[in-house]
């Protein structure tokens, strides 16, 4: 474990800025509100106090001291991230080698795999079986590392394949319910009957752009899955014959397929599906409120995620987003899980849409925000995370899986590239990085 935090420190943290970080000693008096007798608890989050997002965690602090009150006191610091990412990672890494640490602290989901791998994190309290049942199948997935629970969302989200109804409408095309998406063998079917009648409004069938960073990945990872196939094995510590599988070649070659068909544009178009003239398009949860507010022309739909031709009911659409841990510095991981379940629960889940407008991470809080019970369409987001959400591959090298997926992308399915020779030349800088991990 301690070559792997010197491995960290060394890539990720410049060593001059390790000086100064030792956990801070906090005696009661020192904070407003830390009284005698009560456990201090620090606890980082990466949003800027002044934010929807930062108000809501904020809030969710001052419940839980008021909840806890006499037993615990949860100190909420905000460290921001920067423009390029940086900035909340960056004092975290600087942390880990001199005992810098909060208690608590927030983790992207994609990342809790490294995080637990590199001991940033440490695995939380036991949680009963009904207290874990609270929370989306997705969240506890996400938060599992080595068969140990290790971070709860606070928040999940989604992708949604958007339709526009009028255009389909149009061109005479019914879509499936969610238990029986269209296959991908279906949906090229569907993209063609769609070409002549977007060519007449000069316009694609469908709005698809394979953007540069974790967007590749984490809208079209469940091509990989539904098809059979995986971008890791299960312990994330082998890509060769998974990255690179026939399964996978296979999906480049369909995504290369929608490319030279001209189903999408090679080059991204603004507001191509806003503007009606794309038939459908791959976005975030946010989307649904972009229509609503400004193209409130559109008549908005959100079909059935695509899955293989063999797809027999798996999970494979997409998930991930913020969430709690215990850092590995804590000393008391008891008052720490504490913490990481509150943060997380229901009350902070409804603040944090109330707010922020980020979907929960709950059930329960699903079930008491009235939108989710009342509109299709985020109706529709919610039933796919519920019923077929997929975290993103629990990996301890996950950014360069995800940067290598969208590497292929570009290369493979918009460049022509052979396929499987780029995926097998990202499965050599990948096992570069994982070496690390698999060395006696």
């Amino acid at each position: 474990m301690k070559k792997r935090l010197l491995c960290l420190a060394c890539v990720l943290a410049a060593l001059g800025t390790l000086a100064g970080c030792q956990k801070k000693e906090v005696r009661p008096g020192d904070v407003e509100g830390y009284d005698p007798g009560e456990t201090y608890l620090s606890i980082w989050v990466h949003s800027i106090e002044d934010t929807e997002e930062g108000q809501a965690y904020k809030k969710s602090v001052e419940s839980f001291n008021e909840a806890y009150n006499g037993q615990y006191f949860a100190d909420i610091e905000f460290i921001p991230r920067n423009d390029s990412g940086g900035g909340y990672s960056d004092k975290i890494n600087a942390s880990v080698m001199a005992g810098g640490l909060p208690d608590v602290l927030t983790v992207d989901g994609p990342n809790v795999a490294a995080y637990a791998a590199n001991g940033i994190i440490q695995p939380l309290a036991e949680l009963t079986e009904e207290e874990k049942s609270a929370y989306l199948t997705s969240i506890i997935e996400q938060g599992t590392y080595d068969d140990k629970l290790y971070a709860l969302g606070v928040m999940e989200s989604s992708v949604g394949l958007y339709y526009n109804k009028a255009i389909l409408k149009e061109a005479g095309i019914e879509v499936p319910d969610p238990d029986h998406p269209w296959t991908r063998t279906e949906f090229l079917e569907i993209l063609e009957q769609l070409k002549p009648v977007m060519d007449e409004k000069n316009g694609y069938p469908i709005d698809m752009t394979f953007p540069v960073g974790e967007a590749s990945i984490y809208y079209y990872a469940p091509f990989i899955w539904s098809n059979g196939g995986e971008l890791v094995s299960e312990d994330g510590l082998t890509v060769d014959g998974f990255f690179n599988s026939q399964e996978n070649v296979q999906t480049m070659q369909y995504f290369r397929n929608i490319v030279e068909k001209k189903y999408m544009s090679e080059a991204p178009i603004e507001n191509l599906f806003e503007s009606g003239r794309a038939a459908f398009k791959f976005d975030g949860a946010w989307e649904v409120n972009t229509i609503y507010n400004s193209y409130p022309d559109i008549e908005l739909g959100v079909a059935p995620y695509i899955v293989g031709d063999d797809w027999s009911g798996e999970r494979y659409t997409p998930t991930g987003s913020w969430a709690f841990a215990a850092s590995s510095g804590t000393e008391n991981i008891q008052g720490a899980t504490e913490l990481v379940k509150w943060m997380s629960g229901v009350e902070s889940g409804i603040r944090i849409w109330e707010m922020a407008k980020n979907f929960p991470s709950t059930y329960e809080a699903f079930e008491n925000i009235e939108i989710f019970q009342t509109d299709e369409n985020y109706g529709a987001l919610y039933r796919q995370l519920s019923d077929y959400g997929h975290p993103r591959p629990k990996t301890p090298v996950y950014p360069q899986v995800s940067t290598s997926f969208q590497e292929v992308l570009e290369s493979a399915a918009l460049g022509g590239k052979d396929a499987k020779t780029e995926m097998d030349k990202s499965v050599e800088r990948i096992n570069g990085k994982l070496e690390r991990y698999t060395r006696e």
